[in-house]
Protein backbone atom coordinates (compact mmCIF):
# COMPACT_ATOMS: atom_id res chain seq x y z
CA UNK A 1 0.00 0.00 0.00
CA UNK A 2 1.35 3.40 -0.92
CA UNK A 3 -0.49 6.67 -0.32
CA UNK A 4 -1.24 8.69 -3.31
CA UNK A 5 -0.86 12.15 -2.34
CA UNK A 6 -2.54 13.92 -4.90
CA UNK A 7 -4.36 17.55 -5.43
CA UNK A 8 -7.41 16.48 -3.53
CA UNK A 9 -5.11 15.21 -0.91
CA UNK A 10 -3.29 18.24 -0.31
CA UNK A 11 -7.06 20.66 -0.46
CA UNK A 12 -8.71 18.18 2.18
CA UNK A 13 -5.95 18.42 4.44
CA UNK A 14 -5.47 22.25 3.93
CA UNK A 15 -9.03 22.49 4.92
CA UNK A 16 -8.96 20.23 7.91
CA UNK A 17 -5.60 21.72 9.48
CA UNK A 18 -7.48 25.14 9.21
CA UNK A 19 -10.26 23.79 11.71
CA UNK A 20 -8.01 22.37 13.85
CA UNK A 21 -6.29 25.40 14.36
CA UNK A 22 -8.95 27.35 14.49
CA UNK A 23 -10.89 25.29 17.02
CA UNK A 24 -11.21 27.39 19.87
CA UNK A 25 -12.51 30.62 17.66
CA UNK A 26 -15.85 29.50 16.25
CA UNK A 27 -16.04 32.90 13.82
CA UNK A 28 -13.01 32.80 12.23
CA UNK A 29 -13.33 28.98 11.28
CA UNK A 30 -16.85 29.79 10.29
CA UNK A 31 -15.34 32.93 8.00
CA UNK A 32 -12.12 31.41 6.86
CA UNK A 33 -13.64 27.64 6.13
CA UNK A 34 -14.04 26.76 2.46
CA UNK A 35 -15.20 23.48 1.29
CA UNK A 36 -12.77 21.03 -0.88
CA UNK A 37 -14.42 20.82 -4.13
CA UNK A 38 -12.03 18.64 -5.98
CA UNK A 39 -13.87 16.95 -8.98
CA UNK A 40 -12.52 13.46 -8.04
CA UNK A 41 -11.57 12.15 -4.59
CA UNK A 42 -12.06 9.22 -2.92
CA UNK A 43 -11.95 8.94 0.63
CA UNK A 44 -10.40 5.78 0.92
CA UNK A 45 -7.51 6.31 -1.50
CA UNK A 46 -7.04 9.84 -1.24
CA UNK A 47 -7.36 10.41 2.37
CA UNK A 48 -6.83 7.28 4.69
CA UNK A 49 -4.47 5.32 2.61
CA UNK A 50 -2.12 8.45 3.05
CA UNK A 51 -1.97 8.93 6.63
CA UNK A 52 -1.85 5.21 7.30
CA UNK A 53 0.90 5.00 5.23
CA UNK A 54 4.28 3.50 7.67
CA UNK A 55 1.72 4.34 10.47
CA UNK A 56 2.11 1.73 12.83
CA UNK A 57 -0.29 3.69 15.81
CA UNK A 58 -3.77 1.75 16.55
CA UNK A 59 -6.55 3.08 13.64
CA UNK A 60 -8.97 0.71 15.67
CA UNK A 61 -9.69 -0.75 18.90
CA UNK A 62 -12.32 -3.14 19.77
CA UNK A 63 -13.75 -3.34 23.40
CA UNK A 64 -15.21 -6.41 24.65
CA UNK A 65 -17.63 -6.94 27.48
CA UNK A 66 -16.72 -6.61 31.06
CA UNK A 67 -14.85 -9.30 32.67
CA UNK A 68 -15.82 -10.75 35.96
CA UNK A 69 -13.66 -8.15 37.87
CA UNK A 70 -15.38 -5.16 35.62
CA UNK A 71 -12.63 -4.76 33.78
CA UNK A 72 -13.07 -4.32 29.80
CA UNK A 73 -10.54 -5.40 27.28
CA UNK A 74 -9.54 -4.45 24.17
CA UNK A 75 -10.07 -7.56 22.20
CA UNK A 76 -8.23 -7.06 18.86
CA UNK A 77 -6.91 -4.06 17.66
CA UNK A 78 -5.80 -2.65 14.55
CA UNK A 79 -2.90 -0.31 13.51
CA UNK A 80 -3.47 2.39 10.80
CA UNK A 81 -0.83 0.64 7.96
CA UNK A 82 -2.33 -3.08 8.83
CA UNK A 83 -6.03 -1.46 7.93
CA UNK A 84 -5.04 0.22 4.95
CA UNK A 85 -3.03 -3.43 3.73
CA UNK A 86 -6.65 -5.36 4.60
CA UNK A 87 -8.90 -3.28 2.93
CA UNK A 88 -6.96 -3.46 0.03
CA UNK A 89 -6.90 -7.00 0.10
CA UNK A 90 -10.95 -6.79 0.46
CA UNK A 91 -11.03 -4.56 -2.44
CA UNK A 92 -9.36 -7.05 -4.97
CA UNK A 93 -11.27 -9.88 -3.20
CA UNK A 94 -14.94 -8.12 -3.83
CA UNK A 95 -13.77 -6.94 -7.42
CA UNK A 96 -12.21 -10.79 -7.66
CA UNK A 97 -16.15 -11.66 -7.21
CA UNK A 98 -17.66 -9.14 -9.49
CA UNK A 99 -18.29 -6.11 -7.60
CA UNK A 100 -17.67 -3.23 -9.44
CA UNK A 101 -18.06 0.60 -9.15
CA UNK A 102 -21.41 1.99 -8.64
CA UNK A 103 -22.97 -1.83 -6.90
CA UNK A 104 -24.79 -1.32 -3.87
CA UNK A 105 -23.61 -3.39 -1.00
CA UNK A 106 -25.48 -4.56 2.14
CA UNK A 107 -22.88 -4.80 5.30
CA UNK A 108 -24.19 -6.59 8.03
CA UNK A 109 -21.58 -7.52 10.25
CA UNK A 110 -21.62 -5.87 13.81
CA UNK A 111 -18.41 -5.02 15.56
CA UNK A 112 -15.75 -6.50 14.13
CA UNK A 113 -12.57 -5.45 12.36
CA UNK A 114 -13.74 -6.72 9.01
CA UNK A 115 -16.42 -4.61 9.03
CA UNK A 116 -13.96 -1.75 8.74
CA UNK A 117 -11.99 -2.88 6.30
CA UNK A 118 -14.90 -3.83 4.14
CA UNK A 119 -16.14 -0.45 4.74
CA UNK A 120 -12.77 1.32 3.21
CA UNK A 121 -12.79 -1.52 0.59
CA UNK A 122 -15.89 -0.92 -0.64
CA UNK A 123 -14.87 3.17 -0.72
CA UNK A 124 -11.73 2.08 -2.59
CA UNK A 125 -13.65 0.24 -5.05
CA UNK A 126 -15.98 2.42 -5.91
CA UNK A 127 -18.99 0.25 -4.54
CA UNK A 128 -21.70 1.99 -2.36
CA UNK A 129 -22.19 1.04 0.72
CA UNK A 130 -25.54 0.21 2.33
CA UNK A 131 -24.82 -0.58 6.18
CA UNK A 132 -27.74 -2.28 8.46
CA UNK A 133 -27.71 -2.60 11.98
CA UNK A 134 -27.19 -6.31 13.66
CA UNK A 135 -30.40 -6.92 15.02
CA UNK A 136 -32.38 -6.59 11.38
CA UNK A 137 -35.52 -8.68 11.24
CA UNK A 138 -35.46 -11.09 8.11
CA UNK A 139 -38.25 -9.04 7.17
CA UNK A 140 -36.44 -6.40 7.58
CA UNK A 141 -33.24 -7.28 5.54
CA UNK A 142 -35.88 -8.59 2.30
CA UNK A 143 -37.07 -4.96 2.25
CA UNK A 144 -33.49 -3.28 2.36
CA UNK A 145 -32.48 -5.60 0.01
CA UNK A 146 -35.34 -5.17 -2.52
CA UNK A 147 -35.83 -1.18 -2.09
CA UNK A 148 -32.29 -0.67 -1.80
CA UNK A 149 -31.60 -2.26 -4.74
CA UNK A 150 -28.62 -4.21 -3.53
CA UNK A 151 -26.54 -6.56 -5.41
CA UNK A 152 -24.08 -7.99 -2.76
CA UNK A 153 -24.06 -8.67 0.82
CA UNK A 154 -21.22 -9.43 3.16
CA UNK A 155 -22.30 -10.41 6.68
CA UNK A 156 -21.43 -11.65 9.64
CA UNK A 157 -21.29 -15.51 10.24
CA UNK A 158 -23.98 -15.95 12.62
CA UNK A 159 -26.15 -13.32 10.05
CA UNK A 160 -26.47 -15.41 7.14
CA UNK A 161 -30.11 -16.64 7.72
CA UNK A 162 -31.60 -13.65 7.34
CA UNK A 163 -30.89 -13.18 3.84
CA UNK A 164 -32.23 -16.90 3.45
CA UNK A 165 -34.92 -16.52 0.71
CA UNK A 166 -33.97 -13.17 -0.42
CA UNK A 167 -33.05 -12.29 -4.05
CA UNK A 168 -28.99 -11.09 -3.63
CA UNK A 169 -28.01 -11.03 -7.76
CA UNK A 170 -24.58 -10.86 -7.04
CA UNK A 171 -22.15 -12.93 -4.16
CA UNK A 172 -23.20 -13.25 -0.22
CA UNK A 173 -19.47 -13.00 1.41
CA UNK A 174 -19.36 -14.00 4.78
CA UNK A 175 -16.14 -14.59 7.53
CA UNK A 176 -15.72 -18.78 7.63
CA UNK A 177 -18.58 -18.83 5.45
CA UNK A 178 -19.44 -22.72 5.15
CA UNK A 179 -23.37 -22.44 3.69
CA UNK A 180 -24.21 -23.19 0.12
CA UNK A 181 -24.64 -20.06 -1.57
CA UNK A 182 -21.84 -17.71 0.23
CA UNK A 183 -18.08 -17.22 -0.54
CA UNK A 184 -15.70 -17.11 2.50
CA UNK A 185 -14.25 -13.72 3.36
CA UNK A 186 -10.51 -13.58 2.27
CA UNK A 187 -8.00 -14.20 4.27
CA UNK A 188 -7.15 -10.13 5.05
CA UNK A 189 -4.48 -10.94 7.88
CA UNK A 190 -2.13 -13.19 5.75
CA UNK A 191 1.42 -12.44 5.72
CA UNK A 192 0.95 -11.75 1.61
CA UNK A 193 -1.82 -9.30 0.69
CA UNK A 194 -2.72 -7.94 -3.25
CA UNK A 195 -2.73 -4.31 -3.19
CA UNK A 196 -5.37 -2.87 -4.72
CA UNK A 197 -5.23 -0.64 -7.57
CA UNK A 198 -8.23 1.80 -8.52
CA UNK A 199 -9.65 1.39 -12.50
CA UNK A 200 -9.87 4.64 -13.10
CA UNK A 201 -10.29 7.96 -10.59
CA UNK A 202 -13.41 8.49 -8.57
CA UNK A 203 -15.88 11.08 -9.62
CA UNK A 204 -16.56 13.22 -5.76
CA UNK A 205 -20.14 13.19 -6.77
CA UNK A 206 -20.74 9.50 -7.29
CA UNK A 207 -22.28 7.44 -5.06
CA UNK A 208 -20.70 6.08 -2.07
CA UNK A 209 -22.84 5.81 0.99
CA UNK A 210 -26.93 4.46 0.98
CA UNK A 211 -28.39 4.95 4.86
CA UNK A 212 -31.78 4.08 5.24
CA UNK A 213 -33.61 6.83 7.84
CA UNK A 214 -35.09 5.59 11.48
CA UNK A 215 -38.27 5.65 10.20
CA UNK A 216 -39.88 7.34 13.33
CA UNK A 217 -42.96 7.89 11.68
CA UNK A 218 -43.32 6.72 7.96
CA UNK A 219 -41.71 3.64 6.14
CA UNK A 220 -37.84 4.29 6.15
CA UNK A 221 -36.12 6.38 3.17
CA UNK A 222 -32.71 5.37 1.55
CA UNK A 223 -30.69 8.57 1.94
CA UNK A 224 -28.01 8.68 -0.88
CA UNK A 225 -24.71 10.31 0.00
CA UNK A 226 -21.72 10.86 -3.04
CA UNK A 227 -18.31 10.16 -2.47
CA UNK A 228 -17.54 13.97 -0.98
CA UNK A 229 -21.03 13.95 1.02
CA UNK A 230 -19.46 12.06 3.43
CA UNK A 231 -15.78 11.88 2.68
CA UNK A 232 -15.68 16.08 2.52
CA UNK A 233 -18.87 16.96 4.51
CA UNK A 234 -17.96 15.15 7.61
CA UNK A 235 -14.83 18.51 8.09
CA UNK A 236 -17.95 20.08 9.78
CA UNK A 237 -18.15 17.23 12.23
CA UNK A 238 -14.74 17.17 12.85
CA UNK A 239 -14.79 20.63 13.71
CA UNK A 240 -17.70 19.99 16.15
CA UNK A 241 -16.37 16.98 17.30
CA UNK A 242 -13.12 18.69 18.52
CA UNK A 243 -11.07 15.83 17.51
CA UNK A 244 -7.02 16.26 17.40
CA UNK A 245 -4.44 14.01 15.89
CA UNK A 246 -3.31 10.99 18.80
CA UNK A 247 -6.84 11.23 20.30
CA UNK A 248 -8.56 8.05 21.69
CA UNK A 249 -11.98 8.29 20.90
CA UNK A 250 -14.73 6.53 21.77
CA UNK A 251 -18.43 6.38 20.38
CA UNK A 252 -21.43 4.20 21.57
CA UNK A 253 -23.73 4.95 18.38
CA UNK A 254 -23.83 0.71 16.89
CA UNK A 255 -22.83 -0.23 13.30
CA UNK A 256 -26.04 0.29 10.31
CA UNK A 257 -26.71 4.34 11.69
CA UNK A 258 -25.38 6.87 10.21
CA UNK A 259 -23.94 8.24 13.23
CA UNK A 260 -21.43 5.33 13.63
CA UNK A 261 -20.16 6.63 10.12
CA UNK A 262 -19.84 10.03 11.51
CA UNK A 263 -17.90 9.08 14.78
CA UNK A 264 -16.36 5.69 14.08
CA UNK A 265 -14.84 6.39 10.75
CA UNK A 266 -14.81 9.30 8.96
CA UNK A 267 -14.06 12.05 11.86
CA UNK A 268 -11.53 10.63 13.58
CA UNK A 269 -9.49 9.09 10.94
CA UNK A 270 -9.63 12.89 9.34
CA UNK A 271 -8.38 13.49 12.76
CA UNK A 272 -5.98 10.89 12.43
CA UNK A 273 -6.94 9.47 16.07
CA UNK A 274 -7.98 5.95 17.48
CA UNK A 275 -11.44 4.66 17.08
CA UNK A 276 -12.58 2.59 20.06
CA UNK A 277 -15.49 0.44 19.93
CA UNK A 278 -17.71 -0.93 22.42
CA UNK A 279 -18.78 -4.66 21.59
CA UNK A 280 -22.04 -5.55 20.21
CA UNK A 281 -25.10 -4.46 22.43
CA UNK A 282 -23.24 -1.92 24.32
CA UNK A 283 -21.40 -1.48 27.28
CA UNK A 284 -23.67 -0.77 30.67
CA UNK A 285 -23.76 2.52 31.75
CA UNK A 286 -22.10 1.46 35.46
CA UNK A 287 -18.78 0.46 33.32
CA UNK A 288 -18.30 3.50 31.05
CA UNK A 289 -16.13 5.09 33.96
CA UNK A 290 -14.28 2.86 34.08
CA UNK A 291 -13.70 2.27 30.34
CA UNK A 292 -13.43 5.84 29.86
CA UNK A 293 -10.41 5.94 32.77
CA UNK A 294 -8.60 2.67 31.66
CA UNK A 295 -8.43 3.35 27.97
CA UNK A 296 -7.34 6.80 28.24
CA UNK A 297 -10.23 8.25 26.40
CA UNK A 298 -9.90 11.51 25.18
CA UNK A 299 -13.40 11.82 23.64
CA UNK A 300 -16.59 10.71 23.79
CA UNK A 301 -19.94 10.42 22.39
CA UNK A 302 -23.12 9.00 23.04
CA UNK A 303 -26.60 9.73 22.72
CA UNK A 304 -27.87 12.03 25.59
CA UNK A 305 -30.13 8.90 26.90
CA UNK A 306 -26.82 7.34 27.63
CA UNK A 307 -25.77 10.08 28.95
CA UNK A 308 -28.96 10.77 31.30
CA UNK A 309 -27.93 6.78 31.87
CA UNK A 310 -24.37 7.38 33.00
CA UNK A 311 -25.25 10.12 35.68
CA UNK A 312 -25.66 7.91 38.71
CA UNK A 313 -22.13 6.37 38.03
CA UNK A 314 -20.76 9.81 37.32
CA UNK A 315 -19.75 10.93 40.92
CA UNK A 316 -16.32 13.18 40.85
CA UNK A 317 -13.21 11.82 40.86
CA UNK A 318 -11.47 13.14 37.45
CA UNK A 319 -7.80 12.66 38.50
CA UNK A 320 -7.95 9.28 36.59
CA UNK A 321 -9.92 10.85 33.22
CA UNK A 322 -8.37 12.15 30.30
CA UNK A 323 -11.67 13.26 28.97
CA UNK A 324 -11.26 16.37 27.03
CA UNK A 325 -14.70 16.52 24.47
CA UNK A 326 -17.92 14.84 25.59
CA UNK A 327 -20.33 15.11 22.96
CA UNK A 328 -24.21 14.33 22.05
CA UNK A 329 -26.57 14.16 19.72
CA UNK A 330 -29.76 12.92 18.21
CA UNK A 331 -32.03 15.33 20.56
CA UNK A 332 -31.26 18.21 22.89
CA UNK A 333 -29.27 17.59 25.73
CA UNK A 334 -30.71 18.96 29.28
CA UNK A 335 -29.22 21.41 31.04
CA UNK A 336 -29.29 19.03 34.53
CA UNK A 337 -27.19 16.48 32.41
CA UNK A 338 -24.50 19.10 31.22
CA UNK A 339 -24.03 20.40 34.52
CA UNK A 340 -24.16 17.46 36.82
CA UNK A 341 -21.24 15.79 34.03
CA UNK A 342 -19.14 18.99 34.60
CA UNK A 343 -19.41 19.45 38.47
CA UNK A 344 -18.35 15.38 38.09
CA UNK A 345 -15.96 15.76 35.62
CA UNK A 346 -14.97 18.63 34.64
CA UNK A 347 -16.01 18.45 30.86
CA UNK A 348 -18.81 20.38 29.32
CA UNK A 349 -21.09 18.29 27.30
CA UNK A 350 -21.73 19.95 23.53
CA UNK A 351 -24.60 19.73 22.11
CA UNK A 352 -24.68 18.69 18.23
CA UNK A 353 -27.10 18.51 15.36
CA UNK A 354 -27.16 16.69 12.06
CA UNK A 355 -28.94 14.35 10.23
CA UNK A 356 -28.98 10.95 7.89
CA UNK A 357 -29.09 13.51 5.21
CA UNK A 358 -26.73 16.00 6.37
CA UNK A 359 -23.34 16.29 8.55
CA UNK A 360 -22.54 17.57 11.31
CA UNK A 361 -24.98 21.25 11.12
CA UNK A 362 -25.42 23.14 14.20
CA UNK A 363 -23.48 22.60 17.84
CA UNK A 364 -21.60 23.83 20.47
CA UNK A 365 -17.94 24.49 19.40
CA UNK A 366 -15.09 23.09 20.73
CA UNK A 367 -12.67 25.03 22.83
CA UNK A 368 -15.17 28.29 23.68
CA UNK A 369 -16.28 29.23 26.79
CA UNK A 370 -19.97 29.33 25.86
CA UNK A 371 -22.51 29.39 28.37
CA UNK A 372 -25.38 26.52 28.51
CA UNK A 373 -27.15 28.09 25.37
CA UNK A 374 -29.55 26.38 23.07
CA UNK A 375 -27.71 23.57 20.89
CA UNK A 376 -24.96 26.15 19.69
CA UNK A 377 -24.18 27.91 16.04
CA UNK A 378 -24.21 27.06 12.62
CA UNK A 379 -20.78 25.41 12.22
CA UNK A 380 -18.09 25.81 9.28
CA UNK A 381 -19.17 25.12 6.04
CA UNK A 382 -23.01 25.95 6.68
CA UNK A 383 -25.06 28.75 6.07
CA UNK A 384 -28.52 27.97 8.48
CA UNK A 385 -31.70 30.14 7.78
CA UNK A 386 -35.07 30.04 9.38
CA UNK A 387 -38.17 29.65 7.05
CA UNK A 388 -41.57 30.40 8.42
CA UNK A 389 -43.56 27.52 7.32
CA UNK A 390 -46.84 29.45 6.26
CA UNK A 391 -45.57 33.10 4.98
CA UNK A 392 -41.89 31.73 3.56
CA UNK A 393 -40.41 34.53 4.44
CA UNK A 394 -36.63 34.44 6.16
CA UNK A 395 -36.51 35.21 10.21
CA UNK A 396 -35.57 34.63 13.69
CA UNK A 397 -38.37 31.48 13.51
CA UNK A 398 -39.54 28.50 11.42
CA UNK A 399 -38.13 25.86 9.58
CA UNK A 400 -34.27 24.72 9.91
CA UNK A 401 -32.61 25.48 6.73
CA UNK A 402 -29.55 25.31 4.81
CA UNK A 403 -29.03 28.07 2.26
CA UNK A 404 -28.18 26.26 -1.10
CA UNK A 405 -26.25 29.47 -2.80
CA UNK A 406 -23.07 27.51 -2.43
CA UNK A 407 -24.22 23.58 -2.19
CA UNK A 408 -22.36 22.32 0.67
CA UNK A 409 -21.13 18.55 -0.05
CA UNK A 410 -22.26 17.37 3.49
CA UNK A 411 -25.72 17.16 2.07
CA UNK A 412 -27.33 14.24 0.43
CA UNK A 413 -27.73 13.87 -3.23
CA UNK A 414 -31.55 12.71 -2.16
CA UNK A 415 -33.47 10.06 -1.23
CA UNK A 416 -32.87 7.14 -3.89
CA UNK A 417 -36.08 6.23 -6.00
CA UNK A 418 -38.35 9.19 -3.96
CA UNK A 419 -37.52 12.04 -6.74
CA UNK A 420 -40.95 13.60 -5.61
CA UNK A 421 -39.72 13.91 -1.84
CA UNK A 422 -36.46 14.81 -3.07
CA UNK A 423 -37.66 17.69 -4.96
CA UNK A 424 -39.68 18.73 -1.62
CA UNK A 425 -36.64 18.72 0.42
CA UNK A 426 -34.56 20.80 -1.99
CA UNK A 427 -37.21 23.89 -2.81
CA UNK A 428 -37.15 27.48 -3.32
CA UNK A 429 -32.74 27.07 -3.03
CA UNK A 430 -33.04 25.76 1.03
CA UNK A 431 -32.40 22.39 2.00
CA UNK A 432 -35.40 21.66 4.02
CA UNK A 433 -34.55 19.94 7.35
CA UNK A 434 -38.01 19.24 8.37
CA UNK A 435 -37.05 20.26 11.77
CA UNK A 436 -38.33 23.62 13.32
CA UNK A 437 -36.17 26.02 15.40
CA UNK A 438 -35.49 29.62 16.35
CA UNK A 439 -32.44 32.10 16.81
CA UNK A 440 -31.80 33.27 19.82
CA UNK A 441 -29.99 37.00 20.64
CA UNK A 442 -26.44 35.28 20.69
CA UNK A 443 -26.87 34.14 17.09
CA UNK A 444 -27.12 30.38 18.50
CA UNK A 445 -30.26 28.27 17.19
CA UNK A 446 -32.44 26.24 19.55
CA UNK A 447 -34.59 23.46 18.29
CA UNK A 448 -38.16 23.06 18.92
CA UNK A 449 -38.91 19.62 17.20
CA UNK A 450 -40.08 18.03 13.57
CA UNK A 451 -41.95 20.49 12.32
CA UNK A 452 -44.90 17.69 12.02
CA UNK A 453 -44.42 17.10 15.94
CA UNK A 454 -45.09 20.76 17.05
CA UNK A 455 -48.59 22.13 17.13
CA UNK A 456 -50.68 25.01 18.05
CA UNK A 457 -52.69 25.42 21.39
CA UNK A 458 -55.15 28.24 21.68
CA UNK A 459 -52.85 30.09 19.95
CA UNK A 460 -49.30 29.43 21.16
CA UNK A 461 -47.23 26.78 19.29
CA UNK A 462 -46.14 24.22 21.58
CA UNK A 463 -42.47 22.52 20.99
CA UNK A 464 -42.95 19.37 22.59
CA UNK A 465 -39.20 18.93 23.51
CA UNK A 466 -39.44 22.00 25.81
CA UNK A 467 -42.33 20.15 27.88
CA UNK A 468 -40.35 16.80 27.80
CA UNK A 469 -36.92 18.63 28.93
CA UNK A 470 -39.01 19.96 32.11
CA UNK A 471 -40.36 16.07 32.93
CA UNK A 472 -37.08 14.34 32.49
CA UNK A 473 -35.96 16.27 35.27
CA UNK A 474 -38.01 14.21 37.83
CA UNK A 475 -35.69 11.73 39.86
CA UNK A 476 -37.48 8.92 38.76
CA UNK A 477 -38.52 9.31 34.75
CA UNK A 478 -35.93 8.02 32.42
CA UNK A 479 -37.69 9.90 29.30
CA UNK A 480 -40.79 11.73 28.44
CA UNK A 481 -42.80 12.30 25.08
CA UNK A 482 -45.58 14.57 24.83
CA UNK A 483 -47.77 14.72 21.67
CA UNK A 484 -51.25 16.20 21.13
CA UNK A 485 -54.79 14.97 22.49
CA UNK A 486 -58.06 16.55 21.73
CA UNK A 487 -58.73 19.35 24.30
CA UNK A 488 -62.21 19.49 26.33
CA UNK A 489 -62.43 23.30 25.43
CA UNK A 490 -61.41 22.99 21.62
CA UNK A 491 -57.94 22.62 19.97
CA UNK A 492 -55.23 20.57 20.87
CA UNK A 493 -53.54 20.09 24.53
CA UNK A 494 -50.14 18.39 25.46
CA UNK A 495 -50.36 15.09 26.82
CA UNK A 496 -47.33 13.38 27.80
CA UNK A 497 -46.25 9.83 28.27
CA UNK A 498 -43.45 9.26 30.64
CA UNK A 499 -40.88 6.23 30.93
CA UNK A 500 -39.61 5.74 34.66
CA UNK A 501 -35.99 4.51 35.49
CA UNK A 502 -35.90 0.72 36.14
CA UNK A 503 -36.14 0.24 39.87
CA UNK A 504 -37.56 3.57 40.87
CA UNK A 505 -41.28 4.81 41.38
CA UNK A 506 -43.92 2.53 43.11
CA UNK A 507 -46.25 0.71 40.59
CA UNK A 508 -49.71 0.24 40.57
CA UNK A 509 -52.31 3.38 40.55
CA UNK A 510 -51.39 4.79 43.60
CA UNK A 511 -48.15 4.84 43.00
CA UNK A 512 -48.76 5.93 39.22
CA UNK A 513 -50.92 8.50 40.71
CA UNK A 514 -48.57 10.13 42.80
CA UNK A 515 -45.84 10.35 39.62
CA UNK A 516 -48.63 12.61 37.54
CA UNK A 517 -49.53 14.90 40.30
CA UNK A 518 -46.03 15.41 41.12
CA UNK A 519 -45.20 15.86 37.19
CA UNK A 520 -48.27 18.21 37.46
CA UNK A 521 -46.65 20.43 40.02
CA UNK A 522 -43.37 20.44 38.45
CA UNK A 523 -44.70 21.41 34.92
CA UNK A 524 -47.23 24.13 36.49
CA UNK A 525 -44.21 25.65 38.12
CA UNK A 526 -41.92 25.65 35.19
CA UNK A 527 -43.66 26.22 32.26
CA UNK A 528 -46.42 28.63 30.85
CA UNK A 529 -50.44 27.33 31.98
CA UNK A 530 -50.79 26.27 28.08
CA UNK A 531 -47.70 24.04 28.24
CA UNK A 532 -48.47 21.97 31.18
CA UNK A 533 -50.20 18.56 30.27
CA UNK A 534 -53.46 17.82 30.03
CA UNK A 535 -52.51 14.42 31.14
CA UNK A 536 -49.84 11.97 31.97
CA UNK A 537 -49.22 8.07 31.36
CA UNK A 538 -46.54 6.26 33.18
CA UNK A 539 -45.21 3.08 30.95
CA UNK A 540 -42.48 0.56 31.35
CA UNK A 541 -41.32 1.58 28.30
CA UNK A 542 -41.89 3.82 24.97
CA UNK A 543 -42.28 2.55 21.66
CA UNK A 544 -38.72 3.09 20.21
CA UNK A 545 -37.26 2.72 16.93
CA UNK A 546 -33.94 0.73 16.63
CA UNK A 547 -32.15 3.61 16.70
CA UNK A 548 -33.66 4.02 20.18
CA UNK A 549 -36.26 7.34 18.72
CA UNK A 550 -39.36 7.26 19.98
CA UNK A 551 -42.31 6.61 17.70
CA UNK A 552 -44.62 9.01 18.42
CA UNK A 553 -46.75 7.88 15.58
CA UNK A 554 -47.52 4.69 18.39
CA UNK A 555 -49.05 7.16 21.07
CA UNK A 556 -52.18 7.73 21.66
CA UNK A 557 -53.60 10.02 24.24
CA UNK A 558 -55.80 7.38 27.14
CA UNK A 559 -59.54 7.89 26.86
Amino acid sequence: MTGRRTPAHEEYRAARDLLLRLRGDREAARAAFRWPRAEHFNWALDWFDVIAEDNHRPALELLGGPAPDGAVPVVDRVSFAELAARSDALAVALRDHGVVRGDRVLILLGTRAELWETLLGCIKLGAVVVPAYQDLTRAEAADRISRGAVRHVVAAPGLVGLLDGSPVPGIRMAPGADRAGWVPYPDTRAARRPRFVPDGPTRAADPSFCYFTSGTTSLPKLVEHSHAGYGVGHLSSLYWSGLRPGDRHLNLSAPGWAKHSWSSLFVPWAAEATVLAPPDGGLPAAALPGVLAAHRVTSFCAPPSAWRALLPYATGGTGALRLREATAAGEPLTAETVERIETAWGVRVRDGYGQTEATALIGRAPGTPEPLAPLGHPLPGYRIVLRDPETGERGDSGEVCVDLTERPPGLMLGYAGLPERTAEAFAGGLYRTGDRGERCADGSIRLLGRMDEVFKSHGHRVSPMEIEAVLRTHPEVADAAVVPCEDPEGGLAPYAVVELRPGTGSRGAAGDGRIRAELLALAAERLAPVFVPRGIEVTARLPRTRSGKVRRGELRPAR
